[in-house]
């Protein structure tokens, strides 16, 4: 799993620990809290397009965590509502950044100069979204993208309401009737000349039901393994799954900070280390709490979404990082990890020439490397628990 994660390799932490030799405590703090902010600037455009009254917007704000009367959510409509490519960013991952684009299905469309207009050369992947079965100009719009080096994927979208208006037949059969309107997208794609079709089938309302995690998991799959972190972690907690691999994702990067950590603690400044483990587990604290989305906005649109009353999710909350990730919470938690007489031992010890360096790191990087483990499993945990009690299951 580490291969697949990336936040910081060993040149980048070499190149730190070399900046800060000279530095002063207060700048070398700084330098720490700049870069850590670089890490955020991995961005990702996702473009959403299709015919008009396919579901664009819909999917555009349920991929966002949003409900469409939720503020920031795109504007929904049975007519057409996007005029021009708008962009709406993840609310908590900015960099992440979802693109409605205008509807294809216009008598004038033509493939070549629709992506032109929208400036595809900005987006990372696209899904073309249908609410019935494939057209002309939705594999016009797929050859071009194909052409143009970019990953395209299939949406077959509304699949809740196809599936109401089937149950009103006899002998109902809830999988009998997703392969069957599987097979006729892929019937009506194959006819249009693509070979070999994937097509996913989601309702933008029950993202957890049908195909859903198979297209994250392809579109994580294919992207750039600097860019599949950011795509997993920016994803609604909606699935056990996907809070298993966010924790399986955050993992991977523990011994990184750890070894940041013993190597700032291996420069012979005294006090820097404690000071930037600081700065390093406020940050990578907060990014788990945001992750699993255990903020009361979350859990309050879990609660709606579920019909499951806010106060029962957030009683199966165990962590105490669920009240506060502070300064202060944090130096308590160092000190429980480390014991105050080891954080005074690698105070001490930082200065001791080659010896006292290596120690120090030592320590540092063993401190930074439990805490982290042992609050991120407490808060993946408590995500568990909350989503299981969402779906009214025992916890």
């Amino acid at each position: 799993m580490e291969e697949g994660y990336y936040i910081i390799d060993e040149d980048e932490v070499r190149e730190i620990r070399e900046a800060l030799e000279n530095e002063t405590l207060t700048s070398a703090v700084a330098k720490i809290q700049e870069y850590c902010e670089q890490l955020d600037c991995v961005e990702l455009n996702i473009a959403i397009t299709g015919e008009s009254g396919s579901g664009k917007s819909t999917f555009v704000n349920a991929f966002r965590g949003l409900g469409d009367e939720d503020e920031g959510a795109a504007p929904t409509s049975v007519v057409e509502t996007t005029m021009e490519p708008t962009v709406y960013p993840h609310p908590k991952y900015p960099q992440v950044k979802v693109w409605d684009l205008p509807g294809i299905g216009t008598p004038n469309f033509k493939a070549d100069e629709y992506l032109q207009k929208v400036e595809f050369q900005r987006y990372d992947f696209f899904i073309i979204i249908a609410s019935e079965r494939f057209k002309v100009s939705n594999v016009q719009l797929a050859t071009e993208i194909q052409g143009m080096k970019k990953k395209f994927y299939f949406v077959r979208s509304k699949i809740d309401r196809d599936l109401d208006s089937e149950k009103r037949k006899k002998g109902f059969d809830q999988n009998k009737t997703l392969c069957l309107i599987r097979q006729n997208c892929i019937k009506g794609l194959q006819e249009c000349g693509v070979e070999s079709p994937t097509v996913f089938l989601i309702s933008s309302f029950d993202l957890q039901l049908y195909d859903f995690p198979q297209l994250e998991e392809t579109v994580e799959r294919e992207l750039p393994k600097h860019k599949r972190c950011v795509l997993l972690l920016s994803l609604p907690n909606i699935t056990l799954d996907i809070n298993k691999r966010k924790k399986e994702a955050l993992q991977a990067n523990i011994w990184k900070m750890a070894l940041l950590s013993g190597a700032i603690a291996a420069v012979p400044i005294p006090g820097l280390s404690v000071a930037v483990d600081v700065t390093i587990l406020v940050k990578e604290l907060t990014s788990y709490y945001q992750a699993f989305g255990l903020d009361d906005e979350s859990l309050q649109n879990l609660s709606e979404k579920t019909n499951v009353p806010l106060e029962e999710l957030m009683a199966v909350l165990k962590s105490p990082l669920n009240k506060e990730i502070s300064v202060d919470v944090i130096i308590k938690l160092l000190t429980k990890f480390a014991g105050a007489g080891l954080m005074l031992l690698e105070f001490w010890v930082s200065a001791i020439p080659v010896f006292g360096s290596m120690a120090a790191g030592g320590i540092s990087y063993a401190t930074t490397h439990s805490m982290l483990t042992s609050c991120l499993n407490e808060l993946a945990d408590d995500a568990h628990n909350v989503l299981m009690r969402a779906l009214q299951t025992e916890v």
